[in-house]
């Protein structure tokens, strides 16, 4: 039996072989759901539902800390609050492997360097391209930041649509779920927490 080979440069994601035992659970789950597997428009989806998954979980492959390792000492002086905000992402909840969506709020109050701003949104993605709950994935990021920049604070605030519960279950669309992570100056002092919060829209 063949093994999944990860996606790199020589080997497409489109072209990943998939074993045939992950192909046949997903033609499992197909007859479970009440549908045949082997009608034209489904023969092919098991090997498109295979490679799928690999892609959404890219993040068991990475260590997201890595992106930060690159830091910039030369700032000018500057001693205050970096933000980004609005940063899209895609997640799939632990429990059902239901999509989770949304954005986040990602801020540190630099010590004595920075990072490049994209590699915010690169650590956010690392964690969040696994199978997740939302609250874990908020700790994940505002920790990873806080061990390997070591600022004076951290803040990470996460907004995000769960369809295992805007879709089946209770089946509420247009809820989101708010989660938080303080560390630091934002933790330990008020005045700090509400400065960024404001910056971050809330």
């Amino acid at each position: 039996m063949s093994s999944i080979v990860g996606p790199d440069e020589d080997q497409p994601a489109g072209k990943i072989p998939v074993p045939d035992d992950v192909q046949e659970a997903v033609r499992t789950l197909i007859r479970w759901a009440g549908d045949n597997p082997e009608r034209e428009g489904l023969v092919d989806t098991p090997s498109r539902v295979a490679r799928a998954w690999k892609e959404y979980c890219l993040g068991y492959e990475e260590d997201p800390a890595v992106h930060l390792s690159r830091i910039f000492e030369e700032v000018g002086g500057y001693d205050e609050v970096v933000l980004l905000k609005d940063i899209p992402f895609q997640s799939h909840c632990e429990h059902h492997m239901a999509p989770i969506i949304g954005k986040a709020a990602i801020a540190y109050l630099p010590k004595n360097h920075v990072v490049g701003i994209s590699k915010l949104a690169r650590v956010l993605h690392g964690f969040a391209r696994r199978l997740q709950i939302q609250e874990r994935l908020t700790a994940e990021v505002a920790k990873c930041i806080w061990d390997h920049l070591q600022p004076q604070g951290v803040a990470v605030v996460i907004e995000a649509s769960h369809a295992c519960m805007t879709a089946r279950g209770v089946r509420t669309p247009g809820v989101e779920m708010v989660t938080s992570q303080m560390m630091g100056v934002f933790l330990e002092d008020e005045r700090s927490r509400k400065e960024v919060l404001s910056l971050m829209g809330y």
